[in-house]
């Protein structure tokens, strides 16, 4: 359990927490509740990264704060869809990209928790890489993000029905917590240099953040068929 180990290992009482979003990170969520609840924590607080994290932890009774009175961050917890040798990766598959990363990048610790089957030589073609865009001419945009050249070769997919996964599971436009939508970057070869590939959609106009974390990662904690590894 990654998710359980990740908290065990990283959370200490009187932290200022960063939850993340999805079906690993749940587990994290679920087991900082339990160490509340026993008293093995104390004087935590906890950041949110999704509208469902942020029921989730309320149910659990998880001391609830936001970037707003919080800016530094202990440690944040969270899931990946993709993670190469260098520890960049690709996140946003629940939609919530934009939220983690404000998050994520205020923390002096940033967990990664995944199974072995995330883990790639490189990144995009097992993941589509998401792009948070405004609603405001979305089809210029998502034209615009297509042809930079770093991102040549992908294959743009405007995200619809729930903004929560990257399957066509609707026919209205996937909405984001933030009230944006999604164009889903599909790649069929390896991207060659995902730091540029961030800087350059990060900078078009239209954009509001992408799933390329890159430089982020302090340590990934790997479920894999012989156990549990850590990789810094």
């Amino acid at each position: 359990m990654v998710g359980y180990k990740s908290v065990d290992d990283y959370v200490k009482s009187g932290m200022v927490v960063g939850l993340g979003t999805g079906s690993t990170a749940y587990f994290a969520v679920e087991r900082l509740g339990q160490l509340l609840e026993s008293g093995e924590l104390e004087d935590i607080v906890a950041i949110p990264t999704s509208v469902r994290t942020k029921e989730q932890a309320e149910e659990l009774g998880i001391p609830l704060v936001t970037l707003d009175t919080h800016s530094k961050l202990d440690v944040a917890i969270d899931g990946a869809d993709e993670v190469d040798p260098d520890l960049n990766l690709v996140k946003g598959g629940g939609g919530a990209l934009l939220r983690e990363k404000m998050v994520e990048v205020c923390a002096d610790k940033f967990i990664v928790i995944v199974d072995e089957s995330k883990l790639t030589d490189g990144l995009g073609p097992g993941f589509p890489v998401p792009v948070e865009i405004t609603p405001f001419c979305h089809e210029h945009t998502l034209r615009t993000v297509a042809a930079l050249p770093s991102c040549e070769g992908c294959k743009p997919v405007l995200r619809m029905g729930s903004s929560s996964n990257n399957q066509v599971d609707g026919d209205e436009i996937a909405v984001t917590d933030n009230g944006n939508y999604i164009v889903d970057l599909h790649f069929e070869e390896p991207i060659k240099d995902a730091v540029k590939m961030a800087e350059e959609i990060k900078a078009t106009v239209g954009v509001v953040d992408h799933g390329l974390f890159c430089g982020m990662t302090t340590a990934v904690i790997i479920a894999g068929a012989d156990g549990i590894s850590v990789k810094e």
